[in-house]
């Protein structure tokens, strides 16, 4: 493969992070907006202050984009993926969010380890972004499985 399509398709599969970052925006403020209930709360405002951090990731996504010699897609291109993480039709079902949050950090910690193996000898400042940012989100995995397995206990 030559150099060019190597980056041609690094600058891809950023573009399809950038898109997965702010499709879990959308979901986010929707999900800490949309529960109900006392045992709500604690997913409420840990998805609401996850939004910052995401929209952050998105913007880091875009000026990598941009500096490697991408052009960022507009609103047009993206397709929305996240299935799981729709708000779900009881406004208390908080493990559906839950799980529906796990399953969009799976997706992520996925998406940044293809990035890291392609970027490997190839674009070591790019590698080293997603690196951060798979740290990010498989520490916000963790989070919410801590929260599943608090909600399956009881």
């Amino acid at each position: 493969m030559s150099v060019d399509a190597k980056k041609q398709q690094i600058i891809d599969e950023l573009t399809v992070a950038y898109f997965m970052e702010l499709e879990t925006v959308m979901n986010y403020i929707a999900n800490s907006v949309h529960l109900d209930g006392v045992r709500a709360e604690e997913i409420k405002k840990s998805l609401a202050t996850d939004v910052t951090e995401e929209i952050g990731h998105a913007q880091q996504l875009a000026d990598r984009i941009k500096t490697i010699g991408g052009k960022l897609p507009g609103s047009q291109q993206f397709k929305a993926t996240q299935a799981s993480l729709q708000p779900p039709e009881d406004s208390t079902d908080v493990v559906a969010v839950i799980k529906g949050v796990i399953d969009a950090e799976n997706a992520a910690c996925e998406q940044y380890t293809k990035i890291i193996k392609l970027c490997d000898g190839v674009d070591y400042v790019t590698q080293d972004l997603c690196i951060t940012l798979l740290a990010d989100e498989e520490q916000h995995r963790r989070e919410f499985q801590g929260f599943l397995m608090e909600y399956e206990k009881n």
